[in-house]
């Protein structure tokens, strides 16, 4: 059943930079429509079951929520923005580099990762130089949508732990449609800041943030937050790196976009890295204490 949902979520996140890309909206007016949507998905029939049940959060709960759903906020306005600056294959690759991540915070809180972790982590970050070094030459643009989704890599790391943390506790409806929610809110406070149109946008942008919030929201981020109460924040990361090459295909086929050769090289180095670091820490990644589903 892990497997099969994995894939099914695997699927949806692979459409979401291909669909966003190709989308005529600004990329926090993308971000908060599909986030909105997503929570009252999700939020209406939670609420309906348990009426009651955003009322008995406890304060760790809150905690962790309010700190995913602000790291989501800011991941989704970065990595939009990426790829409609960037290629989808590049912005997708360096987004996922949140494995990457994850791995240095969990090192920098003390625990160390074996020598074959540490290789897999050089080898993804060589990667990343490699995909910049080729996009400068393409356009300074270019170079900012990758240091945006290097951003959105990191937040997507900051908002997979402390998504851990709420799920030990909170069902996957509670805590996708809270934390949603929370996100959606903050994303409208960024929409008026930068004066980003709400509602004024081509009525074909709405299909595409239709599709994003099906695909990639529900199918995707929800699905993940699922499994995040039986396998742990890294193997879950590492399972989106199928997204690299499925957004890459989808891309190319869709949009026809054409990738600089040392772009592919670079694409290569992540996934090799990044595969390393799975095939060793991913043994211990069943966790033994389950959070109600």
């Amino acid at each position: 059943m892990i497997i099969l949902l994995a894939f099914v979520g695997i699927l949806g996140v692979s459409a979401s930079g291909p669909i966003m890309a190709a989308t005529m909206a600004p990329a926090l007016t993308i971000a908060l429509w599909r986030n909105v949507f997503g929570a009252l998905v999700l939020g209406t029939p939670t609420v309906i079951k348990n009426p009651g049940l955003f009322k008995s959060l406890t304060r760790a709960e809150l905690k962790y929520t309010v700190i995913a759903a602000t790291a989501l906020a800011f991941h989704f306005a970065c990595f939009i923005t990426a790829v409609k600056l960037t290629s989808v294959a590049g912005a997708t690759a360096l987004v996922c580099l949140q494995a990457a991540w994850i791995a240095l915070f969990q090192w920098i809180r003390g625990m160390k990762p074996p020598k074959p972790v540490l290789l897999g982590l050089g080898t993804a970050l060589l990667g990343v130089a490699v995909i910049t070094g080729f996009d400068i030459g393409v356009s300074p643009q270019a170079l900012i949508g990758d240091v945006l989704a290097v951003a959105g890599g990191i937040l997507a790391a900051i908002y997979t732990l402390a998504g851990s943390k709420a799920r030990k506790t909170l069902s996957t409806g509670a805590y996708s449609s809270l934390c949603y929610g929370l996100c959606s809110v903050i994303l409208l406070a960024l929409c008026l800041v930068f004066r980003q149109p709400l509602l004024n946008i081509p009525p074909e942008a709405w299909w595409g943030i239709i599709g994003v919030t099906v695909a990639a929201q529900i199918f995707g981020h929800t699905i993940f937050n699922y499994l995040l109460a039986t396998i742990s924040p890294l193997v879950v990361s590492m399972m989106i790196l199928v997204e690299i090459p499925g957004a890459a295909l989808l891309a190319g086929f869709f949009l026809d976009e054409q990738l600089p050769p040392g772009t592919y090289a670079g694409l290569a180095l992540i996934l090799a890295g990044l595969a390393a670091v799975i095939l060793r820490q991913g043994r211990s990644g069943l966790k033994k204490r389950r959070g109600r589903e």
